[in-house]
């Protein structure tokens, strides 16, 4: 039997995947960082502090974000 494995990560604002999505949306460069708890309103975990899994979070919502051409601001 084969099972199919998925990876879940947590979309909350200020994670790694928002993050990755927001710098995305705005056009800005991939700069995986994230917040502790709300946006700009917690400490900034920069890629350097950050785990293998974070930076895969981040990775993952910028590349989603990416893969749909209307999903840019203008």
């Amino acid at each position: 039997m084969l099972l199919e494995m998925r990876t879940y990560f947590d979309a909350r604002h200020g994670g790694p995947y928002d993050r990755g999505t927001a710098d995305s949306w705005y056009n800005r460069s991939r700069n995986p960082h994230f917040f502790r708890g709300a946006t700009y309103d917690s400490p900034k975990v920069e890629e350097k502090d950050m785990t293998v899994f974070e930076i895969k979070e981040y990775n993952a919502g910028f590349d989603e974000n990416e893969s749909d051409t209307n999903a840019r601001k203008n």
